[in-house]
């Protein structure tokens, strides 16, 4: 049987020496964080060692895998729903992943965002629906078609909430922070989900489009706005599309240019994106042309997925 000390050596000989876990192995080395049952030192020793090797596409999926079997459980929902992680927040530009929620919503589409931060000097996607009157729920629930439902990760998984706070001991990164872009919550659930999943280094895109055809899952990629997963509404961004993992989607415009500067809030601070959000949904601005470009594609992706659920219901 194996042991944590087992998983950590494998993992933890350096950048040259050290050796990929299988799925399973890494499914059962996070289920093992995640439940509490590692000490901070192997807790620690876990984070520093994956930041040095860096996570294959089959450790991200076993990850996954650890994830989604600790996730509670909620209803079935009747149609795809659209998942958006938001962890990063705004730093230099507003956050405009409430945004692109709420255009989705108007499209009648069901969404769920979740997140978190580890830095407590930017401003949230939660914070930003907040001052749009929306409560995030404390208990999972699957959103109806036009629908938003928000939730903090702690009310997901304690345990991948305590792996993202580690960064502020550590120092680093680790595996959480690119799993949580990856995640479906409703994944027992039984609900068919569409991850928008995004990058701020291009090379990632790369190892994300491989953890989904591990996995053969469904997402939208794009090198997102900030670490959000929302279109930087400056420039038009390279989106895949994947569909039980395989990439059937590529719309390739990396820095392309938009037919008009979009005049963005002049604050970071939540107020001002919740006032500019108002603006653009009542139509007083115009949506950013990148931002619209997302919301059509997520449309047709979310339609191929409620086309093939139906086919595969007929043939039942």
């Amino acid at each position: 049987m194996s042991t944590i000390q087992q998983y950590l050596k494998e993992i933890g000989r350096g950048k040259d020496g050290a050796r990929a876990l299988s799925r399973a192995q890494a499914c059962e080395l996070l289920g093992w964080v995640l439940d509490g049952q590692a000490q901070p030192l192997q807790v620690g020793a876990f984070c520093l060692a994956m930041r040095i090797k860096g996570e294959t596409a089959q450790e991200m999926a076993g990850f996954m895998d650890a994830v989604h079997a600790r996730l509670p459980r909620s209803a079935a929902g009747a149609s795809p729903v659209i998942v958006l992680p938001s962890y990063n927040g705004a730093r230099r530009l507003p956050v405009l992943t409430p945004l692109l929620a709420l255009l989705l919503v108007r499209e009648g589409l069901p969404v769920l965002l979740h997140g978190s931060t580890t830095e407590g000097s930017r401003v949230t996607a939660a914070q930003v629906l907040e001052q749009l009157n929306h409560t995030p729920v404390t208990t999972l629930t699957t959103p109806q078609p036009g629908e938003l439902v928000s939730i903090h990760t702690r009310a997901l998984l304690p345990g991948l909430a305590d792996l993202l706070d580690a960064r502020a001991t550590i120092g680093l990164r680790n595996p959480a922070h690119s799993l949580v872009k990856h995640m479906n919550p409703l994944a027992t659930s039984g609900t068919t989900s569409l991850v928008v999943g995004c990058y701020t280094h291009p090379e990632y895109s790369i190892s994300m489009e491989q953890t989904h055809a591990e996995a053969g899952s469904h997402a939208l990629l794009l090198r997102g706005m900030e670490g959000e997963p929302v279109a930087d509404p400056r420039r038009q961004p390279m989106m895949r599309g994947i569909l039980h993992g395989k990439t059937l989607l590529t719309l390739s415009n990396e820095g392309g240019s938009v037919p008009a500067a979009p005049q963005l809030p002049s604050g970071l601070d939540a107020a001002a994106t919740a006032a500019y959000t108002r603006e653009v949904l009542n139509g007083e601005r115009p949506v950013p042309a990148p931002i619209a470009t997302q919301v059509q594609v997520i449309v047709d992706l979310h339609r191929q997925l409620t086309a093939h659920a139906a086919t595969a219901g007929a043939q039942a």
